[in-house]
């Protein structure tokens, strides 16, 4: 069992009330996740509250009503894997970090420099981000936060969004590994030539073209032809 003055509290509401137990955050956030781990290294009691902080027990009536089972086991399980588990300080501020991260790889992905027409590095936009008086919201994703931050960027650095539009075509010999490539992205449209040849048009991140070259490059060994056909802001 998990010491109680480390353990956190993990709460489903039923019924009309809320379900409570003492967890270890990182175990259980792992059996959340679908990680095979025994409760016994995820509680720090194997009693259910209505409220921890009071030390309001459910009975075994209130547990038969809510979750539909006399086992105590069964009913934490359903409160783990559909409830909500607080996290500690520590696991915060590392979800903060993925999340900030998350939100520069978007940037760094799907704009440029509008001046050179160049993505910018990743450690300029985050230095940029953390200079500029844009201040990350812990409660958004990171997706919906990138409006907001280019906006504090163009203060700082010449940046755009911007997707480009490529053409290309591959010898026969070589066309079922550029599909595959082609096809992790949106692809516009394609088709087989006579002699084999694969021709298809997708659309990019601009910062995405560089990778999306050399990949094919890598595997056609440069017998690849390809055309940017526009650029859409």
């Amino acid at each position: 069992m998990v010491a109680v003055d480390r353990a956190v509290i993990a709460r489903l509401k039923k019924a009309g009330r809320h379900f409570e137990i003492l967890v270890d955050c990182d175990n259980a956030l792992a059996f959340k996740q679908g990680k095979a781990i025994p409760l016994e290294d995820i509680l720090a009691t194997e009693d259910v509250y209505f409220n921890v902080k009071k030390g309001e027990k459910v009975s075994e009536g209130d547990l038969r009503a809510a979750f539909d089972t006399d086992d105590v086991r069964k009913a934490i399980t359903q409160i783990l894997l559909k409830g909500e588990i607080q996290h500690t300080a520590k696991h915060r501020d590392e979800e903060r970090e993925t999340k900030k991260k998350q939100l520069v790889n978007i940037i760094h992905t799907n704009a440029v420099d509008s001046k050179t027409g160049y993505p910018h590095p990743l450690e300029r936009i985050a230095t940029a981000l953390e200079q500029s008086k844009f201040r990350f919201d812990d409660d958004k994703r990171a997706e919906d936060q990138v409006d907001d931050a280019l906006s504090a960027l163009r203060e700082l650095l010449p940046i755009k969004f911007e997707k480009k539009d490529i053409a290309i075509t591959v010898a026969a010999s070589y066309a079922g590994q550029a599909k595959g490539v082609v096809h992790k992205h949106h692809v516009i449209k394609e088709d087989w030539l006579d002699n084999g040849a694969y021709t298809a048009t997708v659309r990019l991140p601009a910062g995405l073209v560089d990778d999306f070259f050399a990949t094919l490059n890598a595997i056609t060994h440069g017998d690849v032809e390809s055309t940017i056909l526009q650029t859409i802001d």
